[in-house]
C-alpha cells in the first residue's frame, strides 16, 4: 500500500480564496480570505512584483496591504523551511525554520465549518 502524504492539504483551502483583509496584530500579521485565516506568527516575508520585503521592516506594510483583492493561484510547503502562498507574481511566505520563531509556533491556518464561516475546531499549527 503507498502512502499519501497529505500534510499540504489545509493550505488547499486557500486556492481560489481572496485576500479580504491583512491585520497587523501587535506583533504578528494575519491575511484573511473571506472565512479562513492564515497567521504569520514568524516575521513574513515576500515579493510584491519586484520589491521584495520583510516584515516589520520599513514600507513592508504598505506593501503587504497591496494582497487585498489578489487570488491565491499556488502555495508551498516545507514544513521545516517555508508556508508560501503565491498570487500570481506575487509571495506572501511564512518561514518555519526553528531560529525564525519567536515561540512554539510560526504560523495558522484556522479553516471554515459548512457555511463557509471561520471555525477555530477547523485549524492547523506549524
Amino acid at each position: 500500500m503507498e502512502t499519501v502524504d497529505d500534510s499540504d492539504d489545509p493550505l488547499r483551502l486557500l486556492m481560489g480564496q481572496e485576500v479580504s483583509a491583512v491585520c497587523f496584530v501587535r506583533d504578528y500579521v494575519e491575511l484573511h480570505f473571506d472565512g479562513p485565516v492564515l497567521r504569520a506568527l514568524s516575521d513574513p516575508f515576500g515579493l510584491y512584483g519586484c520589491h521584495g520585503w520583510r516584515f516589520p521592516a520599513r514600507g513592508s506594510l504598505e506593501l503587504m496591504r497591496c494582497y487585498i483583492g489578489k487570488t491565491v493561484d499556488d502555495y508551498e510547503l516545507d514544513p521545516d523551511r517555508i508556508l508560501a502562498v503565491d498570487f500570481g507574481e506575487h509571495r506572501f511566505a511564512i518561514p518555519l525554520e526553528l531560529a525564525s520563531r519567536v515561540g512554539p509556533e510560526a504560523a495558522h491556518l484556522i479553516g471554515v465549518d459548512g457555511r463557509g464561516q471561520t471555525d477555530a475546531r477547523s485549524m492547523w499549527i506549524w
